[in-house]
């Protein structure tokens, strides 16, 4: 770009402000969305950024106001520079606002309306889509839905797009019209984590908010059901299923279903048993290269694979970012297939290497560009664009920590925001610290009005049950936050509500952000190229780029990747390195096939030898292996089957489930798993102990939980020597040795895992780890005060709850099946103190939203004992039950205080409502039940 009035060139990014040319007064654009319409909207090139660098302190705040909000910056970010350089020529008009402008829209061409007639969409759902941003799609989008077969569910899809580029838009035409169109039928949309699955679950149920199904009159399954479950007239229910969670749907009153890998194989499963399966339209597979994920991508697969072998036909649609082989899937899925590489908002690369800032534009020229600053020879072909000053400050002296922290503070002072992607949970909360520490202090650069929406977000972590995490609460108030697994859902979705709004203008997050959360980002800045201990692949490396800049949230992107010398060979192969070829999980070596056969033959989809193989032809395995080496792999796995007491065969050729397949696939196990807990229960039958709580607790634990925290072996020695006598007999039933937990302790060092025995005797020792945490969660301690006392962060103690209470619900249908009633009953008992995180006397007010754990024992304590009492209550009167239920904090000033409680007082209001709500269902189910 040529600075006006000056014959030196000068290279700008889309955040530098233009110095010479007229400043426009703007609000901040971080969070505000931009609609799909506005792509027909005329040119803005006149439009700059503002320089609020220069803009003074505000005179109608006190000095002493401003450092009693946030006090002084510790450190200050350093300043980039631009180069001079006359070997560049740069055009003054920004490339990425012209590619902008190029997009055409409905008024161009029809067809990019969803109101045309050729998508045969009902209005409401037209202008609900355009009520949250949707007013047009886009040709490519246009030209897949068109397809022959695609809109009336005759044919399967697989297509691919850029992160960003519009893909879940395909699918949720293609899956709302067919539930729409055919009242009858079903949807499955298959998601590969539970935060995908709650965040597309709010996103859906604004989609179909008053949408009306093509039907004249109430079905017939609806006039048979009570009162209180049945719908309100035809309209569209969508329904979450995923681990942990509470809904009380069944498959006959869901119209789309919304779930995660395992659960969506269990509905099928169910369907298919239930012979219900006909129900069943479409199945959307979103992040379809997850099928060769090691741990759960067959699960996707065999599920495929189980569709694809049904007499019915069920429309399959596929979709992913990262997809380099979608001929060999669409051949597998028997589909039509679409490839796209349209980016709407177009994304400037750079290179950031001992604070020199280099621009790419592709992924060669970033291999180029790698090769040279990594060469020992002088860079005559190549200079950086831009440099980051030096800085005098201890924490900035690392090159890319000084990166980071200049690139974040110069986006939060252009009003726009910046995700920052560091390697690990610890680096989140300290990186996080080290931005806001340079952030520029309130009313130098800060709107008051925002400073006030900081507020009301901390006093709306303060009001949760687990209180106000000391580092964000100092973060924030400066419009930092991080993002990791060690907050909790709740936190989690406060700090990126806040973020999407820009009350936050920089969110430091691990990779898990960048697996499909939605949130705006101008810039994307990668600390590192490890997440871990491990180098980053290409399909991470590309989702997380493409959280810069997405449409509807911003109009152009820009993506940093801050690297050391250290690391700059291991970034040439990381960009070099094409895409990986998606492949079959049923392999051998991943033991996918042993459960694909078993659960086809246990739902009784295929029971003797040639309907198996032709069920093995339906897998993608079939089309990537020697059909000799399968056919062989198949009488293998079926013989191991039949010696691991799973299947029999008759005389006649006929595979049949045993009973304890039938529990295995019900309870959603591997055949291995399966096994082992087979073995674990038929133990706990002969000498269960039932004068305490913990052997059921060790149940509920499940067999590979990767994701809890290590082993503190001085914190388990510490709870093993407090165990009661039944703890410690469970302890011994088990096969933990206590002279083991007590060596451990001692020499800090991790169990050995390198044979099988090992793996088996760790196994257990995690498992009552675990259980000792589950103890304490369902006997009303708060999950702060557990995670404080197990030394662990508290997002993973309430993700072991909501893991635990999955496994739990997978071993009362294991002993449902066997037909072990007295377990099932215990197990069942302890698994509503589980979701209550309370005793069985305050199961009732468990019930009521926000209303759990110590919570729940306060309402007790002060006369709220059932759902009566609760609804019958004035909101008022809850606030201060409320107050005592929370953690102990500081003193608050006077704002502070009444913001927080007006807060709590938020939440009394809709606990009054929902206790309403559910003392009236209560009613009327024991009138029905009279009559």
């Amino acid at each position: 770009m040529i600075r006006n009035g000056t014959d030196t060139p000068w290279l700008y990014t889309t955040l530098d402000t233009i110095q010479h040319q007229q400043q426009y007064s703007k609000s901040c654009l971080h969070g505000i969305k931009r609609t799909h319409g506005h792509i027909d909207e005329p040119s803005r090139e006149n439009v700059v950024f503002r320089d609020i660098t220069n803009i003074g302190f505000a005179h109608d705040v006190s000095k002493r106001q401003r450092l009693d909000v946030v006090g002084k910056n510790r450190i200050e970010a350093s300043t980039i520079c631009n180069v001079t350089d006359e070997q560049h020529n740069y055009n003054s008009e920004n490339p990425s606002r012209k590619a902008i402008i190029s997009t055409p829209g409905p008024s161009q061409n029809p067809l990019l309306s969803l109101s045309h007639p050729r998508y045969g969409l009902p209005d409401t759902l037209v202008r609900n889509f355009a009520s949250l941003g949707i007013n047009s799609i886009y040709p490519w989008q246009s030209s897949c839905l068109l397809g022959r077969g695609l809109l009336d569910g005759e044919k399967n899809l697989v297509y691919t797009a850029p992160t960003g580029g519009g893909k879940s838009l395909v699918a949720d035409v293609l899956m709302l019209k067919r539930v729409i169109e055919v009242p009858s039928k079903k949807a499955i949309l298959v998601l590969p984590y539970v935060a995908l699955v709650q965040e597309k679950l709010k996103f859906l149920r604004k989609v179909v908010e008053g949408v009306q199904k093509t039907v004249d009159t109430p079905s017939q399954l609806n006039s048979q059901l009570p009162n209180w479950r049945k719908r309100c007239g035809s309209s569209v229910r969508v329904v979450g299923f995923f681990g942990g969670n509470k809904a009380r749907a069944s498959w006959s009153d869901v119209d789309v279903a919304v779930c995660t890998i395992e659960k969506a194989n269990s509905l099928v499963n169910t369907a298919i048993e239930e012979c219900t399966i006909s129900d069943l339209g479409i199945v959307v597979l979103d992040e379809l290269h997850m099928i060769d994920d090691d741990h759960r991508g067959y699960l996707m697969e065999l599920m495929a694979s189980k569709l694809l072998s049904l007499e019915r036909s069920v429309q399959i649609v596929g979709m992913s970012a990262t997809l380099t082989n979608t001929e060999i899937l669409a051949k597998w899925l028997n589909a039509k297939y679409y490839n796209t590489k349209y980016v709407p908002v177009p994304i400037d690369e750079y290179l950031v290497y001992d604070r020199s800032i280099y621009p790419v534009s592709t992924s060669s020229a970033f291999f180029k560009t790698t090769s040279q600053v990594n060469s020992t020879q002088p860079l005559s072909n190549i200079s950086p664009t831009r440099v980051i000053q030096s800085s005098e400050y201890n924490e900035l002296k690392n090159p890319v920590s000084n990166a980071v922290v200049s690139l974040s503070i110069e986006t939060a002072k252009a009003g726009y925001g910046a995700l920052v992607f560091c390697g690990g949970r610890q680096g989140c909360q300290a990186t996080a610290s080290l931005v806001s520490e340079a952030m520029p202090v309130v009313n130098q650069q800060l709107d008051e009005r925002i400073l006030e929406r900081r507020k009301d977000v901390i006093s709306e972590l303060r009001s949760l049950p687990i209180g106000l995490d000391e580092t964000l609460e100092k973060t924030i108030i400066r419009g930092v936050a991080f993002h990791q697994a060690g907050l909790t859902v709740e936190e989690r979705d406060i700090v990126a509500n806040a973020y999407d709004k820009g009350v936050i203008n920089v969110i430091v997050a691990t990779c898990s952000l960048a697996a499909g959360i939605n949130l705006p980002a101008r810039r994307v800045i990668l600390q590192g190229a490890r997440m871990g201990r491990d180098l980053i692949g290409p399909a991470m490396l590309r989702q997380m780029r493409g959280r810069a800049g997405r449409k509807g949230k911003d109009e152009i992107g820009e993506s940093y990747l801050c690297c050391q010398k250290a690391d700059l060979e291991e970034v040439e192969q990381l960009l070099e390195a094409d895409l990986p070829m998606v492949g079959s999980s049923l392999t051998p070596e991943k033991r996918g096939i042993k459960r694909a056969l078993l659960e086809v033959i246990t739902v009784r989809l295929a029971t003797h030898i040639a309907a198996i193989q032709e069920y093995v032809q339906r897998t993608l395995l079939y089309h990537t292996m020697d059909h000799n080496q399968l056919d062989s792999m198949v009488v293998t796995t079926l013989e191991d089957l039949i010696s691991s007491g799973l299947i029999t065969v008759d005389n006649m050729g006929s595979y049949q489930a045993t009973l304890l397949s039938q529990a295995t696939v019900a309870s959603y196990l591997t055949p291995e798993d399966g096994i082992f807990i087979y073995g674990e229960l038929r133990r706990a039958l002969r000498a269960f102990v039932m004068d305490g709580d913990m052997h059921i607790f060790y149940t509920f634990t499940p067999v590979h939980n990767s994701g809890a925290a290590d082993i503190n072996w001085p914190v388990f020695r510490r709870e093993m020597e407090s165990l009661d006598e039944s703890g410690l007999r469970v302890l011994e039933f088990v096969g933990v040795n206590p002279g083991l937990v007590n060596r451990m302790a001692n020499s800090a060092k991790a169990l050995p895992e390198t044979v099988p025995e090992e793996i088996r005797i760790a196994r257990i020792y995690r498992r009552f780890y675990a259980a000792l945490q589950l103890r304490d969660l369902c006997s009303e301690v708060p999950i702060h005060i557990v995670a404080r006392k197990f030394e662990v962060p508290r997002g993973f103690v309430q993700t072991l709850a909501q893991v635990c209470e999955g496994f739990a619900a997978g071993m009362i249908n294991f002993c449902d099946r066997m037909g072990w009633g007295m377990l099932k009953s215990a197990l069942e008992h302890m698994s509503d103190r589980l979701k209550a995180g309370a005793r069985a006397d305050l199961f009732e007010l468990a019930k009521i939203p926000f209303v759990k754990s110590r919570t729940a024992r306060v309402f007790w304590e002060n006369g709220f004992k059932g759902l009566r009492g609760v609804a019958e209550a004035d909101a008022k009167d809850l606030l201060p039950i409320l107050l005592l239920a929370q953690p102990k904090r500081s003193q608050l000033d006077r704002d502070e205080e009444a913001k927080y409680h007006q807060k709590l007082m938020l939440k009394a209001e809709i606990i009054v409502g929902a206790a309403n709500r559910l003392w009236e269902r209560q009613r009327q189910i024991e009138i029905e039940a009279d009559i």
